[in-house]
Parts: C-alpha cells; structure tokens; sequence
C-alpha cells in the first residue's frame, strides 16, 4: 500500500477512477493507519469540494429506487454532468443488503462513463457508514463529479442521516398500494424537499395523480422545514423516462432559491459543524469502552444489573467514576 497521501490526492484530482476507487477504499477501511492516511487525503481534498449538487433519494419498498436512479442518472449524463451514486445501507450484515443488487440492476448507469456507483460498506453501524459514506462523497467531490446522489437501502434513521448530509432531499413513493399516508412516516415528510410518484405510466397514470394531491395536502398540514421553499409533489416513470426533466429542473430551483437567500451555505455551514459534534460523540464513545477500567469493570457490573443486584443508574455512576481517577 502506497503511504503517502500525495499519491492519492493527485490520482483523484486528475479524476482517475482507480485512484478514486483506492482512495475509498482506504476511507472504508477500519484499520487504525488506514483512517490516518485517508484523514490527511480528505483533508487535502476539501479545498476541492462544495461544488456538487448533493441529492439525497430514499423511497418506500416498490417504488422502483434502482430503475429511477439508473433513469435520471443516465438523463443527467445526458446533459454533461457528471454523477455518483452512493449508499448508506446499515442493513445489509443482517439482510444481505440490496445495493449489489442494485448495482447490477443499473447496467446502463455502471457501464457509463460519467457515473460512479459505489456501493456502502457492508456490515458497518449507521454511524460509521454514515461517515464512509460522507467522507466518500468529498472525495467524489473532488474527483470533479457535480452531481452525487447518496440513496438509503436501509430503514428507520437513515433517511435523516442522508438528509443530513445533502442539499436537496427527494422521497419516491408509489401510488396503488392502499393507504398511500400510512406508508410513510411524518418524520420523513418533514425532511422531504421533493415527493415523486413513480410508475406513473400505463393504468397507473391516473391513481399516481391522485397519490399526489394526497400528498400535496398532507404537506400542506405540516411546516416547512424552509422558509424559502415549499416541497414539490411530482409524478414521473422511470421505465418511460417522463417527468425525469421536471424533477432536475426542480432540484435546480430549490438550489437557485437557498443559494440566493443564503441558506444554502448556511445549511451546509451547520451540516459541518453537525458532522463534528457527531464525530466527537462517536470518538469519546469508542475512547469510553476501551478505557482499561472500563473495559475490566464492565462485565461484571452487567451481570449484576442483569441479576437485579444493581441499578442501571448506579453501574452508570460507578463506571463515569473510573475516568474521575
């Protein structure tokens, strides 16, 4: 393994997808001297980031993720822009996951020139492929691609974990199943800058329009999370390739209105300031459980809490006061 960062730094300036592809590598890495040298890279790198529109996609079971991504990817090259799709999928140890899957099902996007598909590390917490994931985007960044797309194959946080980390987030549902507004949660409504209806094609044309005037409605009852934006409920077909232009227009609106205002900026300001405060708990976390009286302390006292001889509270005190010494 090449050691010195200038190495990776100028493979990925140069936009040499190998070079890129080690440099993730490297950043996905749980090895102590890996997270160092790939630490140096990002930090070189920034000065190279910022200019991508970064859009967050997540989408209830059935909604057609992958053929949509591998549609609007593929008209987005169309246009000259340069696109990466990545994942976050703290799932996939237990389930397998589906973005390999999901890979193989983009043939058209994986085999273009102007795309980058990088699966998420398997088997990593939300918290840590959150990181690799964030980390993996300014590298792409910097690799000049313009347009990132970071999808969520997991479930539950997630999606707030993507929304924390992009400009614009869009929510794809599908219209048909039943009970449209059960199917998704409030939490993620309020973080949506865009809900599409795929499928929007054959029969299904009509029951899509309605699932958005539902939704339409249903954000109408909740606060934006913007003052300077209202979500926009749109309809579209991935297999037919309509309503993908309306939706990029959109994005590209929302983009004009927060950096015209300011908030933009802002919102990324914070999203760093976010990541460091993250990155400060997870570290003092990992520094807490391997402190050697900890780390001795701990099995015993679990067991005693375990067998009702102490309270969680107290074992929790007792272990704080170990770092008093």
């Amino acid at each position: 393994m090449q050691k010195d960062p200038h190495y990776y730094i100028q493979g990925v300036l140069d936009a040499n997808r190998l070079m890129l592809s080690r440099t993730i590598t490297l950043i996905e890495s749980a090895l102590p001297e890996h997270q160092e040298l790939a630490g140096r890279i990002i930090e070189q790198l920034l000065p190279h980031t910022g200019n991508a529109v970064r859009l967050g996609i997540t989408g209830v079971p059935g909604a057609g993720k992958s053929t949509f991504i591998e549609s609007f990817g593929t008209m987005l090259t169309g246009l000259g822009h340069r696109v990466a799709v990545l994942a976050i999928d703290p799932s996939s140890a237990r389930s397998g996951g589906s973005v390999l899957g999901d890979k193989t099902r983009m043939l058209e996007l994986s085999v273009n020139s102007n795309a980058f598909i990088r699966p998420s590390p398997s088997g990593g917490t939300l918290g840590g492929v959150a990181r690799k994931t964030r980390e993996t985007m300014l590298a792409c960044e910097a690799a000049g691609f313009d347009v990132i797309i970071i999808e969520t194959v997991g479930v539950g946080q997630s999606e707030t974990a993507v929304a924390s980390m992009v400009d614009f987030f869009l929510v794809l549902m599908i219209a048909g199943a039943g009970d449209e507004l059960q199917g998704i949660k409030k939490g993620i409504l309020e973080v949506a800058d865009s809900i599409v209806i795929n499928k929007a094609d054959g029969d299904n044309v009509s029951r899509a329009e309605r699932a958005r005037r539902e939704y339409e409605t249903a954000l109408h009852i909740l606060t934006p999370a913007s003052s300077n934006w209202s979500p926009q409920v749109m309809t579209c077909s991935s297999v037919d390739r309509t309503g993908l232009t309306e939706i990029w227009e959109t994005v590209n609106n929302h983009r004009a209105a927060l950096t015209a205002s300011g908030e933009l900026d802002a919102k990324r300001r914070k999203q760093a300031l976010d990541w460091m405060h993250f990155l400060l708990e997870e570290g003092l976390k990992s520094w807490f459980y391997h402190h050697p009286d900890i780390e001795s302390h701990l099995p015993e006292l679990i067991r005693d809490i375990q067998d009702q001889k102490l309270s969680p509270t107290a074992a929790a005190g007792q272990l704080l006061g170990f770092l008093e010494k």
